[in-house]
């Protein structure tokens, strides 16, 4: 609901309370099959209708919270020759006539599923912000949600290391704790130094989007990649140890 508080109005605002509780969950319906990492390439359409509303037609995939969220927030394009520049956002009940949510099965458990929407009708008044506003609003949410990520992946990093350490400090190989093994204590080390290098990328990300960056697009993008790769490493390691 990032986009809502951003650029909704009064109306669409006015559900943000039960959102922020917990009492409704919204999923983010950007991804595509075709359009992943190239958000200017989405294929979901909406048509303008002689009412004011919109007709959306289109597929989403691997969106999270479908199967438990009320509402999900669309990206369409009003225009497909115009690319970007015509990418919109629409707040969308998922109990619309034409909506349909397809469970998708992830590795790890994670509430996971397609969009299908096939002539769905929504009002002028489902539009979030401006219309063709759609890509940049697109952008400044995931430059939010990028910093959850990389946070999210010092802390598994965080735990994985506690948990080595604990280990490596009872167990006893060759008449002493493995811990006082030079080699553990290199392994230990360096997943000490990747996760406080991940930790301060992802503090200086936050503190930029805090602080009312308009772009912080490289930084929040550098915390995420760094954080997540340094999780993988660490807890590889950690098993290995």
């Amino acid at each position: 609901t990032f986009a809502l508080g951003v650029a909704g109005t009064l109306a669409q605002r006015a559900a943000l309370p039960d959102f922020a509780a917990g009492r409704a969950i919204a999923a983010f319906a950007l991804t595509e099959p075709e359009a992943g990492s190239d958000v200017a390439a989405l294929a979901t359409t909406a048509i303008a209708q002689a009412d004011g509303g919109y007709r959306l037609d289109g597929e989403k995939l691997f969106i999270s919270h479908l199967g438990l969220a009320s509402h999900a927030i669309v990206f369409a394009t009003v225009d497909a020759a115009v690319g970007r520049r015509a990418i919109t956002a629409f707040w969308l009940p998922l109990a619309s006539a034409g909506v349909e949510v397809v469970a998708q099965a992830p590795i790890a458990p994670h509430p996971l599923g397609r969009l299908i929407l096939r002539d769905v009708r929504v009002a002028a008044d489902a539009v979030i912000g401006e219309v063709g506003a759609g890509f940049k609003l697109a952008m400044q949410t995931l430059d939010t949600f990028r910093v959850s990520v990389a946070a999210a992946a010092v802390g598994m990093a965080r735990r994985a290391l506690d948990e080595a350490t604990v280990h490596v400090r009872g167990r006893r190989q060759f008449g002493k704790p493995l811990a006082e093994q030079p080699l553990v204590f290199a392994q230990l080390a360096d997943m000490a130094t990747a996760i406080d290098a991940a930790r301060l990328l992802t503090l200086r990300a936050a503190h930029l989007r805090d602080h009312g960056a308009t772009r912080a697009t490289v930084e929040v993008s550098m915390a995420k990649l760094f954080a997540t790769e340094a999780a993988q490493d660490v807890i590889d390691r950690a098993v290995q140890v």
